[in-house]
């Protein structure tokens, strides 16, 4: 990989064309937070349009859905990052992974009606809690750039000509370009995207930086758009929601999974690093990490039905196992739908269901509350909790214990 000497350093902006372009560096974070790296991770570089996602996630929390998707739409560009990319209809830019998108994302994050620097600090702080560290500016990367912005200076008076933001122009370059100026390392960025691949929970600090349905949003962003013109080569090749940024930064976020990085400063025509993408390519032929490489199907979610004890005592056990999500829980219901408890006591064990989504938690809960209408007693075997709130809704009954005997 180090003798790809392909590419070249962003020499449109004189302080990243001055970077040693054989700096290479890689860093995974896993889900509960293990963190791997080698190269030069130490060397700290500006995070540039790698903090767009974040900053759309950001957002999203602040001023919801509704006022966001209202300025910034989510289609594929298929343009280059700094073109021309308006809706003809609306205005809008065409999704927030392109400099027009990202300059109106900017100027969202935040309290409605902000100051540029309590804007500016809400994005600083934001970014540093994906990052799980307090995060600076590179002053003269910011100069360097902001001296030449007369692209994104274009692109911010058209959005304020079409109505898409409402303050001056150029202080919505000013913040957005001071934004892009913010120092990481790759294993910051590889925590951040942990962070993202963990339904936005810091996986080391553990906090809650975004909600899970804002990661939802923006990874989806970042799958369809987050590589620009390339994005379909990319999601085909590699198949890894990523975010490129011209300082030679790439990450990657594999939900539920881990959070991947790579630094290495020489570019593609398309403004991707070089070796970046190379890594990349190779995570996903060596190691299976393309995001639509299914893993082979499990052990059916029913580990067994058995019946214990006898007479107006027994009571039939339906063990389940694994991750449980619709499938799952739908062959829970059509197995009791086709075989029917024979015994009026009944019982579900979660000993073994290692987690559970939201759509298959109502489906049991639906179950147990039929069961309860059809005469079941209804029990719920769960030591570990994994079953929130089960609560089955009008007519339904359950008890919940830890332990058969308890029954």
């Amino acid at each position: 990989m180090e003798s790809d000497q392909s590419g070249a350093t962003a020499d449109y902006i004189p302080e990243l064309a001055d970077a040693d372009p054989d700096r290479l560096a890689v860093a995974f974070c896993t889900e509960d937070g293990r963190l791997y790296s080698g190269g030069d991770r130490d060397t700290e570089f500006t995070i540039q349009s790698i903090s767009k996602p974040f900053v759309y996630a950001l957002a999203l929390a602040d001023r919801g859905f509704d006022e966001v998707l209202e300025k910034v739409n989510v289609e594929p560009s298929g343009d280059a990052f700094n073109d021309v990319s308006f809706e003809a209809e609306t205005g809008r830019p065409r999704n927030p992974m392109i400099n027009a998108g990202a300059i109106t994302a900017h100027t969202l994050a935040g309290e409605r009606g902000a100051a540029l620097e309590q804007r500016s600090e809400r994005i600083v702080e934001g970014l540093s809690a994906f990052a799980g560290r307090r995060l600076s500016a590179d002053d003269a990367v910011y100069a360097s750039e902001i001296g030449t912005a007369f692209r994104n200076r274009a692109l911010a008076n058209m959005l304020r000509a079409n109505g898409i933001i409402d303050e001056d122009p150029l202080i919505a370059v000013s913040g957005y370009t001071r934004q892009c100026s913010l120092l990481v390392t790759v294993e910051d960025l590889a925590l951040m995207a942990a962070t993202l691949a963990n339904r936005g929970v810091n996986p080391r600090t553990g906090e809650q930086v975004v909600s899970a349905v804002v990661v939802r949003q923006t990874l989806s962003v970042m799958a369809t758009c987050g590589m620009y013109d390339g994005a379909g080569d990319w999601m085909t090749r590699v198949g890894i929601p990523a975010k490129s940024g011209v300082a030679g930064g790439l990450i990657g976020a594999l939900p539920g999974q881990a959070g991947i990085a790579t630094f290495s400063p020489r570019l593609d025509r398309h403004g991707n690093s070089v070796r970046g993408v190379n890594l990349f390519q190779r995570f996903t032929s060596d190691m299976g990490m393309h995001v639509m490489e299914m893993p082979p199907p499990g052990p059916s979610v029913i580990r067994s039905r058995r019946v214990f004890g006898h007479g107006s005592l027994s009571l039939e056990v339906v063990a389940l196992q694994g991750g449980i999500r619709f499938a799952g829980a739908e062959r829970v219901l059509r197995d009791l739908e086709e075989s029917p408890p024979a015994h009026r006591r009944v019982a579900f064990s979660m000993g073994r269901v290692t987690t559970i989504g939201d759509v298959a938690r109502r489906m049991l809960l639906e179950a147990v509350r039929r069961l309860t209408l059809d005469g079941h007693d209804v029990y719920l075997i769960d030591p570990d909790r994994v079953l929130p709130d089960p609560e089955p809704g009008t007519g339904g009954r359950v008890t919940v214990v830890r332990h058969r005997e308890d029954i």
